[in-house]
């Protein structure tokens, strides 16, 4: 059977935790009016319902034996009244709860939505993107039903409850009791399937959250998959992962479904028992039922066991519930490990002096990636950063955007320690091209904007034409307006990147950081995107990460950073001259040119 990292299930809460229904209710506070405003008309309108088997009851022992046919329109009259109220009263509750449960559903999904934004890139490195958005999604939207109706509906029904029985008693003791008999066995169903309910829900939660990931992987990855000729092996995965929650799902709603046959089987008894032993006791002399009060209880019986059925509906939906709160909670509560101190201040305008002092880093605890690095970087230098793979670039220039907090030492940025700033007032007056040329859904100039969204048109064509994007630009259909998908497909790797690079220019920074930015764009391209960089780079302090040495000869500093350290800088003939590490990794390159 083909197996991948999706078939291993995650780590299940064995506790009915309480404390995940006090956050919901947390969501649910600020509607409370609402609420009860529609708790309220509703236990009108099913305190008015109450009365009609009363009317039937006048009708039968009164009316009829009297030939009273005024009564009789008298009661049939009212019962017509108390009939529209109720469904007028209905009308109200099912447009107002669907109303107040959405936005409950939105503040729900803004909150998990908004955290994740705050979520430093260690989370979204050690997770399926296709899990993330499964309890953003699909958890959130299983909610919906039990925000909209249940919480509304529970309450009505447990005030029904008490009138119902409350008339039951009134019409008749001795019946009354023979009906509370049922429920001591429907308790027992109850504590047999509890636990066994939800951890059914867990399973089938974790199985659908598997399912999603390895889709989303899917797709992602297709280009790869069709290269391969991988189709048959991800199909026999994917019918693996289809299966196994199908028969979750299949586990699951046999405990659900286990609740409401419940509920009707003791309901049927116990109305059973009502007939056989009321018509038993109209003919009790010492104290007799007549008809009107069997047929007025036998109503009540029906309406007595509709509630409990909506309340064990109600039960079944908290218990599936719960198990998605866990998984949506869990994701509130990751810790946002990058966040402003408490005396955070606004970074003033920068000017461009960066300073690097006795700098520790390492993602693990033990395996230190940055050692003591320590530098200086006045404004408008440019800066190159080589070395071996995964010797730790890319960790310096996310270090100084604080995507990382320090293990130990400080960052500068024109004397200023970047730690007690806010994150937002320093990325702001940062441009960052990452490696991995991200483009999104949108038009073309709405990407260029992305970092800048109050720039004029002819600011972001401006930065186009700096970094040479512009003539392919135009020649597509529409220009800088024509749409593009998520990843910009139809682009070369060499053209998202001068879109990405437009986008990083156009926000105007102080520190410009380029990570990578000429790895996938063609000699003949580099030479003229060079011309517009030096231009650019002026009065800026640049921080460039290159594998392609040829991008920064000219740079005021190259820095050869190696084991946790910065082994060897200077100008590219400064370092030329020592025969060093950047020689050797210059001469692998260029030797045989």
């Amino acid at each position: 059977m083909a197996r991948n990292k999706y078939d291993v299930d995650e780590v299940l809460e064995d506790k009915f935790d309480i404390n995940q229904l006090k956050r919901l209710m947390g969501y649910i506070a600020p509607y409370k009016k609402q609420f009860l405003c529609v708790g309220a008309l509703m236990l009108s309108a099913s305190a008015a319902t109450m009365l009609i088997p009363q009317f039937f009851m006048r009708i039968m022992d009164d009316c009829i034996p009297a030939k009273d046919m005024k009564g009789v329109a008298f009661y049939s009259f009212l019962t017509l009244l108390v009939a529209l109220y109720s469904a007028i009263s209905l009308r109200y509750k099912i447009k107002h709860t669907n109303l107040i449960g959405q936005q409950i559903i939105h503040d729900l999904r803004s909150d998990i939505f908004t955290h994740l934004q705050e979520l430093p890139f260690s989370y979204y490195d050690d997770r399926p993107h296709g899990k993330i958005q499964v309890r953003v999604v699909n958890y959130v939207n299983s909610l919906s039903d039990l925000l909209s109706n249940g919480i509304v509906n529970t309450v009505t029904d447990l005030c029904n409850l008490f009138f119902i029985l409350a008339f039951m008693l009134f019409t008749n003791v001795r019946l009354t009791l023979l009906c509370l008999c049922g429920l001591p066995f429907l308790a027992a169903v109850v504590i047999f399937i509890k636990k066994k309910q939800r951890r059914a829900w867990q399973i089938q939660s974790n199985k659908q959250s598997n399912l999603n990931a390895y889709i989303a992987e899917s797709i992602n990855g297709i280009r790869v998959t069709q290269s391969f000729v991988r189709e048959g092996v991800n199909s026999d995965i994917f019918n693996n992962l289809c299966d196994s929650c199908r028969k979750a799902w299949m586990h699951a709603c046999m405990y659900n479904f286990t609740m409401g046959p419940s509920v009707d089987i003791i309901s049927m008894v116990t109305t059973s028992a009502i007939y056989v032993l009321g018509i038993h006791w109209m003919f009790d002399a010492a104290s007799p039922i007549t008809v009107g009060v069997l047929i007025a209880f036998t109503s009540y019986v029906g309406r007595f066991w509709q509630p409990i059925n909506t309340l064990a509906a109600f039960y079944n939906s908290l218990l599936t519930a719960i198990s998605y709160l866990e998984r949506i909670f869990e994701t509130i509560d990751e810790p946002v490990l990058v966040r402003d101190c408490e005396n955070a201040t606004e970074m003033p305008p920068i000017h461009g002096d960066v300073s690097f002092e006795h700098v520790t880093f390492s993602y693990e605890p033990g395996v230190k990636i940055l050692d003591d690095v320590n530098f200086h970087a006045k404004q408008g230098d440019s800066f190159a950063i080589v070395g071996p793979t995964g010797a730790g670039k890319t960790t310096l220039v996310n270090l100084l955007s604080r995507f990382y907090n320090l293990d130990s030492g400080k960052i500068l940025v024109d004397g200023t320690d970047i730690s007690g700033v806010t994150i937002h007032s320093l990325r702001t007056q940062m441009g960052v091209m990452m490696q991995d040329s991200f483009i999104f859904s949108g038009t073309i100039m709405d990407n260029i904007r992305y970092g800048n969204y109050t720039a004029s048109d002819e600011d972001v064509i401006r930065a186009a034409k700096t970094v040479c994007a512009h003539d392919f630009i135009m020649e597509l259909e529409n220009g800088y307006y024509t749409e593009v998908n998520e990843r910009g497909s139809r682009f070369s790797a060499g053209q998202r990147q001068l879109i990405s690079f437009a986008r990083a220019l156009l926000a105007d920074p102080k520190i410009l950081i380029l990570d990578e930015a000429t790895s996938s764009i063609d000699t003949e391209t580099e030479i003229v995107l060079q011309k517009g960089l030096n231009e650019l780079l002026k009065g800026r302090t640049s921080f460039i990460i290159a594998h392609r040495l040829s991008t920064i000869k000219n740079s005021s500093c190259i820095m050869y950073v190696d084991r946790g350290n910065i082994l060897e800088r200077g100008t590219h003939d400064e370092l030329m001259k020592q025969h060093g590490e950047y020689y050797r990794l210059y001469m692998s390159q260029y030797a045989n040119i």
